[in-house]
This record gives structure tokens, C-alpha cells and sequence, in this order.
């Protein structure tokens, strides 16, 4: 099955569009699990790993932050591969957070070693699915996309991030075009050429959930796009704000949380309800709320 069928049954199923990601950092981790892990890297692993067991009936998806992971060496990025996995034999996908992008033979390497699509033995890394970053151009594309498409994997190109400053670059514009408009654009008509399922494709595109009217802009864009929307929550993001990305059937997009699920036990009524003993029950109450909350405003 192509990436687009098996994340628009995935979110069927779940009956959610919600997507938990994984960025583990030492400072937040619970004091219980940084004491018996032994090293940073066997900590991520072992959190990452709990984090995944609350929600993996929850929600289609988990998104890991490759960087956490790399930063500590070799033994992080075996931890990362073997949490990737732990999530694949859970049943959910995988989109890996890496934002690679680079051109030719180098950017085919990219694609070979972190994009294993429908079968999880395909690569090293058993993402179905790759960020990418489209800044060195057209031929960053496309390796990506030729691999994706042997491996019925999933890409998500970033077209508007939702970090403060993307406007620096995001919003020069060439003819009366924005920079992140030419790249929506692109990103529209390869999935033009895509097999699609319920009108969307495999080529997708992070759209931040900061900034809801160029959202609303750029689904008009890119009606055949999947988006990955994150800025939800702790970023500021609201249901209300994603409501845009979402077609009448609830599909069309993910919305990422990340801090706001895996640390949930250290703010709020989540610490006073569940504190640091019982952060997987925090883990997975967060994961619901967010659910209940998306469910407000969208189809899903």
C-alpha cells in the first residue's frame, strides 16, 4: 500500500489526526527513568518506548526528533532505530523527524538509509515516512521522491514552519510569489503525478499550525497534499486553528504535539492530577485531551 492508504486508515481507524512526537530531552525526562537508564541514550529509548505503549491505540502515528537522538552518538542513533521499530510492531507509523536535503548522489544515500516505506526491513531506519528540507531546490526533490515512491514511503517537504523567524526567508517574494508559495507549488504537482487514495498524495507538506490564515491559503493550494501541522499546543496552535487542513472526511493532515504529551506531568492540572510517579498515565490523559480537542473543530 502507498504511504497516503495506509496513514488515511491509520487515521480511520484511530479515528484521530493526532500525532505524538518524540523529543526527548534529558532535563525533562522523569528523575525515575534518567536513575535506572544508565546513559542519555538508553534513557531516550526506554521513555520513548513507554511513551509509545500508552499511545499506540490511540493514534495513527508517532513522529521521532532524529536530532535528540544523534546528539548522542552511535548509541542514539541505535536507540532511535530500535524505538522506530517498537513503534512499527505497535502498529503505528513512523514519520521521521530529520529534515534532510541535499542533492544527487548524496541525497539518494539520505533516502536509502532513512526511508523504508511499507516494509520495515527495506532500510536502517523504518521510517514511512522522511521531513525534508527543499531549500538547495528542485533536485533536492527529487531523489527523495524516487525512493519514496519505490518504497511506498511518505515525504513531508517544509513549505511554512511555524518557528517565529520563518519569515526571514519563507516570505521573500519573486513576481508577486512568496518563497514558501513557489515551494507549495511544486510540492502540489508532484502529488498531482502521485497515485492518490480519497484525492490526496504521498508527498506531503509541514505547514505550521501558527500561522492559521497562510494554512487556510495553502490547503487551497494544495488540495491534493497531505499536511503535517505542527505548533499545536505548546507553540500556541488550537483546534480552531488547524480546522482549515481538513476535508469533510476528517483527513488531509496530522497535528503534531510533542511536549505537550510526553512532558504533560510537568504542567498544569497533569502535575497536580498525575505528578511525576505516574507520568504515563499523563502520557496517555494528554493524548485523549488532544484527541477530545481536535475533535472540536474537525471531522476526525
Amino acid at each position: 500500500m502507498t504511504y497516503i492508504a495506509r496513514l488515511n486508515a491509520a487515521i480511520r481507524r484511530t479515528g484521530t489526526a493526532a500525532l505524538v512526537g518524540l523529543d526527548p530531552r534529558w532535563e525533562l525526562l522523569p528523575q525515575s527513568v534518567r536513575d535506572t537508564a544508565g546513559s542519555p541514550a538508553a534513557a531516550y529509548e526506554t521513555f520513548c518506548r513507554e511513551v509509545i505503549d500508552q499511545v499506540a491505540d490511540l493514534v495513527p502515528a508517532v513522529k521521532p526528533q532524529s536530532a535528540f537522538f544523534e546528539a548522542q552518538g552511535p548509541d542514539g542513533v541505535a536507540a532511535l532505530q530500535r524505538v522506530m521499530r517498537h513503534a512499527r510492531d505497535a502498529g503505528l507509523l513512523v514519520l521521521l523527524d530529520a529534515k534532510r536535503g541535499d542533492i544527487g548522489s548524496t541525497a539518494e544515500a539520505y533516502a536509502a538509509g532513512l526511508l523504508a516505506g511499507d516494509d520495515p526491513d527495506a532500510a536502517l531506519m523504518p521510517a514511512d515516512a522522511l521531513t525534508i528540507n527543499p531549500y538547495l531546490g528542485v533536485d533536492t526533490l527529487e531523489p527523495f521522491v524516487k525512493r519514496a515512491e519505490a518504497v511506498n514511503a511518505g515525504l513531508y517537504v517544509l513549505v511554512r514552519t511555524s518557528n517565529p523567524q520563518s519569515g526571514s526567508f519563507q516570505d521573500r517574494q519573486t513576481d508577486g510569489t512568496t518563497l514558501f508559495e513557489a515551494v507549495a507549488d511544486h510540492v502540489e504537482l508532484l502529488n498531482q503525478a502521485q497515485p492518490q487514495h480519497a484525492g490526496y498524495g504521498s508527498v506531503g507538506a509541514v505547514v505550521g499550525a501558527t500561522y492559521p490564515a497562510e494554512l487556510q491559503s495553502l490547503r487551497s493550494r494544495m488540495p491534493h497534499t497531505p499536511l503535517l501541522i505542527p505548533g499545536y499546543g505548546s507553540q500556541g496552535g488550537t483546534a480552531a486553528d488547524v480546522a482549515a487542513a481538513f476535508d469533510g472526511e476528517g483527513l488531509g493532515a496530522l497535528i503534531n504535539s510533542s511536549r505537550g504529551i510526553t512532558f504533560a506531568y510537568r504542567r498544569g492540572d497533569h502535575a497536580e492530577r498525575f505528578g511525576e510517579a505516574n507520568w504515563r498515565g499523563s502520557v496517555r490523559a494528554a493524548t485523549e485531551a488532544m484527541i477530545a480537542d481536535l475533535a472540536t473543530a474537525t471531522a476526525s
